[in-house]
């Protein structure tokens, strides 16, 4: 609710008989679609003659009936949910990337951000490569197509560009004959394994895909492995696993993903109760009830509601109408855009001490206007609890945080901000309680509030950098 915009969301499916995965693929998109808005895509691969439908809106804006019908039947699909982290919103770099090479057309969906991705395009283009986006995907597509050339097979190519490939990706690729699905060494983005019972197989970034078409989770994609699925059965390719210390993005516990999606083994839903549970032990308040600020607030308030034995309610109606990418018409009317989106119960709030969670803060406006909501419904007191530590770095994986100057908390103290959003007292989330998240030590990236990055970082992190970039070589022809 804070300001954090979602990640993508890919998926594949392989299917041992040619039927319509046009339908299938829209349903899992559909399931995934909290983690992109902007555009939306699917490429039919029948027999190695491809298709596709992309175009800029929500999965249900997109395709119509009409054009699921277009797309024909095949034996491989690719799907794809776009939020721009590299690259614009343009059309020019929607999803999946449909490339034609002398072996063969490929489709790749690609959730994540490479880090190297402006060095590795400007040494393609000095071979001779024409880029026709302004995204790291097609950095990926040419890196693999480039290993393609001198490689026996379509997931050895994959395999080479990976010792090229730095940061966050993870891919569904289909080849001709073949549907790939790869996940950097790190593991920074999720990418999980299903089955139909009619045996196709499919990949996801989130297992609630798996649940909208009636799959059965089978495992997740292991951090640098390389599956590939075919008429001859599936295969693993683990020669990248263990190159790297795991490092899952954090923010898939606390926002990214559905609550009812499983990551590398561990409940959302029940990740975000402990961060509230855990929020409870940190910062405990003497209040009368807590609330969450809808949709991912709402676990971690309830956890926090068990841990401190105040009673949970329900502090909020949710517009189910308006959706993520809601924009108010008129510049005047954007300062009222919460209370469109957000209505207080004044019937659970009027009179009392309240302890309201959310995610996370980012620049403190919207956080200064859901206080006022509940000031103006009559609430005595408002306790802000975030289940997240405070933002300071930027991230160079995907997460659309990339200019630290605009983080709240690199230029006030908790007790300012608090201030500054109108709260009564505020209390963020450690960073040990956040590693705590999963229920188990496993390995969890959170750069963005400490600056530890497990990898190289560019000197540039806008998402639109490639635009400027090739703006300010155009200059020098």
């Amino acid at each position: 609710m804070a300001g954090i915009h979602e990640e993508c969301g890919v998926f594949g499916i392989f299917s041992p008989q040619r039927t319509d995965l046009a339908t299938l693929t829209y349903y899992a998109l559909y399931a995934l679609q909290h983690r992109g808005q902007e555009s939306a895509g699917i490429a039919i691969n029948d027999d190695g003659v491809f298709s596709s439908c992309r175009d800029t809106g929500l999965v249900a804006e997109v395709f119509s009936p009409e054009k699921l019908r277009r797309l024909g039947e095949g034996n491989i699909a690719v799907g794809h949910v776009r939020y721009s982290t590299t690259g614009s919103d343009s059309k020019r770099n929607i999803q999946p990337l449909l490339v034609n090479h002398y072996k063969g057309q490929m489709a790749l969906a690609h959730n994540g951000n490479l880090t190297n991705a402006f060095p590795l395009r400007r040494e393609l283009e000095s071979r001779g490569s024409i880029f026709h986006s302004t995204s790291d995907t097609e950095v990926i597509a040419y890196t693999i197509v480039q290993e393609r050339l001198s490689s026996p097979s379509i997931e050895a190519a994959v395999s080479a560009a990976m010792d090229r490939l730095e940061g966050a990706y993870s891919l569904v690729i289909s080849s001709p004959s073949k549907l790939i699905a790869a996940r950097d060494p790190h593991g920074f983005r999720p990418l999980c394994m299903g089955k139909l019972p009619d045996g196709a197989v499919v990949f996801a970034s989130e297992t609630c895909a798996l649940d909208a078409i009636g799959a059965a989770f089978m495992r997740d994609v292991l951090p640098g492995e390389i599956v590939t699925v075919s008429a001859d059965g599936i295969g693993s390719d683990p020669s990248h696993c263990g190159k790297a210390e795991k490092k899952l993005c954090v923010f898939e516990y606390i926002y990214f993903a559905r609550p009812d999606s499983v990551i590398d083994g561990a409940s959302v839903h029940l990740a975000r109760q402990r961060a509230g549970r855990i929020l409870a032990q940190e910062h405990p308040v003497e209040a009368d009830v807590v609330i969450g600020v809808p949709d991912s607030g709402l676990d971690a308030a309830l956890g926090y509601a068990q841990e401190s034995g105040i009673p949970y309610g329900i502090g909020f109606i949710k517009n189910k109408y308006i959706g993520r990418t809601f924009i108010a018409p008129d510049p005047k009317m954007r300062e009222r855009d919460v209370s469109i989106k957000l209505n207080p119960l004044r019937s659970t709030v009027e009179g009392k001490c309240v302890v309201l969670i959310d995610d996370s803060i980012v620049r403190g406006t919207t956080s200064r206007r859901i206080v006022n909501l509940l000031r103006n419904a009559g609430a005595k007191e408002i306790h802000m609890r975030i289940s997240a530590p405070p933002f300071l770095a930027a991230c160079y994986y995907g997460t659309d945080i990339d200019d630290p100057e605009k983080l709240i908390a690199n230029h006030h103290t908790v007790e300012e901000i608090a201030a500054q959003i109108g709260a009564d007292s505020l209390g963020y989330l450690s960073i040990e309680g956040v590693r705590r998240l999963p229920g188990k030590h496993d390995g969890l990236c959170t750069s963005c509030f400490d600056g530890k990055y497990p990898t190289s970082v560019p000197d540039d992190s806008g998402k639109s950098r490639f635009e400027y970039k090739i703006h300010e070589a155009g200059k020098r022809l």
